[in-house]
């Protein structure tokens, strides 16, 4: 493998397209690794979560120039950190097929132990998926250079396997929350005014509905601390860049002309992610997120979905709807 660190914008934007092969062969196939997002994340520095660093991704070639493997790193303050990190991107990786892994990390850490590299003390890895093969490979090359790791349970992920039909779903849940969806959607199907939903299909409309969504957000008053001037960029640009390349789904209810509730997810990988939503407090009363979701799920099941990833969190909704937990880790490595 011939090794090179990529340290300007205009490197990393050209990857583009062999970035995105690559990660269809990849452990982690997972959309917070797409080039698309993680090129807009690095724009804002994931929407104001950093203020400064530098680029220091390192990829790998064969002989004959083809891409094997990414690490997609930047550096800041004497720490190694994946581009993504840590709060918006809720599963991160190295990106390269499994029976690669082992050398490419080698490599990473020969890269690591040289001069290429700005000084660093801990190489800080956040969100990576608890199944990954990345994890144990990184133990067993931190440990051959003699170096520490440590490990650490961030958060809980939950995420739902989908069955064939929507009965069959209902009847993998417990009564209660089986009635207690069953009885939602029917209140909504008897409502005084007619309850739709639909998804965002035309560019056109995007920037409009992008604004609806920020919004319904911003009616809880933490999301709407959250959503700064950086963050709002941040959400737009990676929603804008996931509609160009199919994979955003923007979906609302609306209750008459009104909008209800929205949800900001991703179709990706025959799988929806749920990221983020929003609630109109007029219709609390209507259950309007879980009208919105029961809808989802029930499109994901027809659709020929094979999961709902309800991403990092413990949210009660999660296991109510039938979520089951996986977790997100932080591995750290620091040399002796």
């Amino acid at each position: 493998m011939a090794i090179k660190i990529i340290q300007s914008e205009s490197d990393f934007h050209g990857l583009r397209d062999e970035w995105n092969s690559l990660l269809l062969k990849s452990a982690s196939h997972v959309p917070f690794l797409r080039h698309e997002y993680l090129t807009s994340w690095w724009a804002t520095l994931g929407g104001g979560e950093w203020t400064k660093g530098n680029l220091e991704i390192i990829v790998s070639r064969d002989k004959n120039n083809n891409l094997l493997g990414i690490a997609p790193f930047f550096h800041l303050d004497q720490r190694i950190l994946f581009l993504g990190s840590f709060e918006i991107s809720d599963y991160l990786d190295l990106i390269a097929s499994p029976d690669l892994l082992p050398a490419f990390v080698d490599d990473i850490f020969r890269v690591l132990e040289s001069s290429e590299i700005p000084p660093w003390q801990v190489l800080d890895l956040y969100n990576l998926p608890e199944d990954s093969p990345t994890i144990p490979i990184l133990h067993q090359a931190a440990a051959k250079l003699g170096w520490q790791t440590k490990e650490e349970v961030l958060q809980p992920a939950p995420s739902l396997p989908l069955p064939g039909t929507w009965d069959d779903y209902l009847n993998t849940l417990d009564d209660r929350y089986r009635h207690e969806i069953e009885r939602k959607l029917r209140r909504a199907d008897n409502y005084f005014l007619p309850v739709d939903w639909y998804t965002v299909e035309e560019e056109k409309q995007l920037e409009g509905e992008l604004e609806s969504f920020l919004e319904l957000m911003a009616h809880k008053p933490e999301k709407a601390s959250f959503l700064t001037g950086k963050m709002t960029e941040q959400i737009k640009t990676a929603a804008w860049e996931a509609f160009r390349a199919g994979w955003l789904q923007l979906a609302f209810l609306t209750v008459g002309d009104i909008k209800a509730a929205g949800y900001l997810n991703f179709d990706f990988n025959q799988k929806i992610w749920i990221y983020n939503s929003g609630i109109n407090p007029l219709f609390e009363n209507l259950s309007p997120g879980w009208v919105l979701l029961s809808k989802i799920i029930h499109w994901g099941i027809k659709s020929g979905r094979f999961e709902i990833d309800f991403m990092r969190g413990d949210e009660p909704y999660k296991y109510h709807f039938g979520g089951t937990d996986k977790r997100v880790l932080q591995i750290q490595v620091s040399r002796s």
